[in-house]
């Protein structure tokens, strides 16, 4: 492995389209594979670090094609975090990848110490986040938002869904400083505007337009906002739904003006409804002095079980029917 070079690149630099529709030399469909192959590819100083779930992070696309950019730390999270210290403070990238539980609740104290308090340029990934695994209780990070939010210095970006993981790679490159990028496998691909809408730290992106209620949702609820609201337009309602991709920094602009525009507020998350979007969004509410009609959709502090995504948002209340039935409640109080 070579001492980094001067090839540092923005994510301008980076040709969105190119992540988008060229694929790996493994011709698969993945994502965020495709994406950081060819980021890898154009930049050097980006090293791969993976936990021994290289297939299950797509990372498998640069140990067999990159190979000197790859590095495998076996199952041994919390020392992949100190290696990618280290990489960092010699001028590399390094992107580490796990399951969101593994990476970020194992290894917390490394994250804090290392990463985040010298404010170093790693990149986490984590997949597989929330309740959405058939594995249980072991393999679900409803926890994951809470713990990163609390750390300074932290970034945490969720792609509303797999068209953006081209454009989250390219906005964490582009920032210097940790990044969590919360990341779900076969997340759902709903065609639309979210196509044309890049990736911006601190920004969120509305999806559809509404004035009765806005849903502010993250990852695989942004699905699931889409389709609540589409149910409810039958119903008369006209409900705005927010992509909100970056959890930290918020988008505190995007909540006070559908706060004010709406007066009914509804977040919806794959994450404990504790220290997550819900608790990001109220958080801006109550400092500006916004009095609204506000709901929480989320795991509600408590365990899950495994199940299939359906199962599982459907039991833990995470379903559009859930969303808009909330809607419906929140509006008939106004």
């Amino acid at each position: 492995m070579s001492s980094p070079g001067n090839n540092n690149i923005s994510a301008q630099e980076l040709h969105l389209e190119d992540f988008s529709t060229k694929s790996t030399p493994a011709a698969a469909a993945r994502p965020y594979g495709d994406a950081l192959y060819h980021a890898a590819r154009k930049n050097e100083n980006i090293l791969v670090l993976s936990a021994d779930l290289t297939a299950a992070t797509e990372t498998d696309v640069i140990r067999d094609n990159l190979p000197e950019q790859f590095i495998m730390c076996g199952i041994a999270e919390a020392n992949m975090v100190g290696v990618s210290a280290g990489l960092a403070r010699c001028g590399f990238i390094p992107f580490i990848h796990s399951f969101s539980v593994f990476l970020t609740r194992r290894s917390f104290d490394q994250i804090a110490m290392q990463i985040a308090y010298p404010n170093l340029n790693v990149k986490l990934v984590g997949f597989m986040p929330g309740i959405d695994s058939l594995l249980g209780v072991s393999h679900q990070a409803t926890d994951d938002i809470a713990l990163m939010r609390s750390l300074p210095n932290m970034t945490i970006i969720e792609p509303g869904d797999s068209s953006q993981y081209s454009s989250a790679v390219a906005a964490a490159i582009d920032f210097d400083g940790p990044v969590y990028l919360r990341l779900n496998r076969n997340s759902p691909h709903v065609p639309g505007e979210r196509d044309i809408q890049p990736v911006d730290r601190g920004r969120f992106h509305c999806l559809r337009p509404g004035t009765d209620a806005a849903v502010f949702a993250s990852g695989l609820c942004v699905e699931q906002a889409l389709r609540a609201a589409e149910s409810l337009a039958g119903e008369g309602y006209n409900v705005a739904v927010i992509n909100s991709v970056s959890f930290k920094p918020v988008d505190t602009e995007m909540i006070e003006k559908m706060a004010q525009q709406t007066g009914c507020i509804i977040t919806a998350e794959n994450h404990s409804i504790i220290g997550g979007l819900g608790s990001a969004v109220s958080e801006v509410l109550a400092e500006a002095g916004l009095a609204v009609n506000f709901r929480r959709i989320g795991v509600r502090d408590c365990f899950a079980e495994g199940g299939s995504r359906d199962y599982l948002f459907d039991k833990y209340g995470l379903s559009a029917q859930h969303i808009a039935q909330a809607v419906r409640e929140m509006k008939a109080q106004q």
